[in-house]
This record gives structure tokens, sequence and C-alpha cells, in this order.
């Protein structure tokens, strides 16, 4: 069964939301490869860790009732939950696409529109 690994929060100003999450939360960041990414630890124990982004697209409106930063749950078999998705009413909206040494991630929204992403691991992924 599928299970939440990761969330990603996606930022037009990454320094500033370092700086607030860090600030609020007590979170660490560290860069991560040569893309704007940095993976974020939030804490020892139960719950999970996290990646921060640069934004691709403009800001979400903020006056909007829910915006989100995606989960991602880790998978067996990401091309055949892809189909999953689209068969279950849901749809792709960044495409399969490999993170180096990690795995192939692809991000879906459900049909109510929220976003949330799927993790096949695979350290050969280039």
């Amino acid at each position: 069964m599928p299970r939440p690994v990761h969330f990603e929060i996606h930022a037009t100003d990454p320094e500033r939301a370092i700086t607030f999450y860090t600030a609020v939360f007590e979170w660490s960041f560290e860069r991560s490869g040569t893309e704007p990414y940095w993976l974020i630890t939030t804490g020892e124990g139960p719950g999970i860790n996290g990646g921060l982004a640069k934004r691709e697209g403009p800001m979400p409106d903020p006056d909007a009732s829910v915006n989100a930063f995606p989960l991602t749950m880790e998978v067996d078999d990401l091309d055949l939950l892809t189909r999953e998705v689209e068969l279950a009413g849901g749809r792709v909206v960044v495409a399969k696409r490999p993170i180096p040494e990690v795995g192939w991630i692809t991000y879906c929204r459900d049909p109510e529109g929220n976003l949330f992403g799927m993790l096949q691991l695979d350290p050969g992924a280039e």
C-alpha cells in the first residue's frame, strides 16, 4: 500500500521560505544537487522529511481557500500507478522525470484538483 514518504514546498523566493520554516518550525535545509532544490529535515522520530523547490510558474492566488504543498507517495511501479490515476479520473500535471540517483517522480491532480506526487525509487535514474 503506497504511503506518504515526502512532502515538497514550492517557493518563488526559496531563501525567504527557508528563513520562514527555519524560524517557525526549526527545520533544517541542505542544498541538493545542481538544481535549486533543498532537502528539509523536520526533526527526529516519527514523521516525514521533505524538499523545497524553486516554483515553476506563477505564484498561487494567496486569497484562495487552500493552497498546499504536494505530498509524495512511494510506489513500486510509477507507470502502472500513473495509468491508475488517469483511469480513476485524475490527471498527470508533471510528466515522469528522473531525480538522479534517487528515482522517478511524477505529479498528478486528483479529480478534486488536489496535487500529489508519486516516487519510484531507482538509484540508477539519470
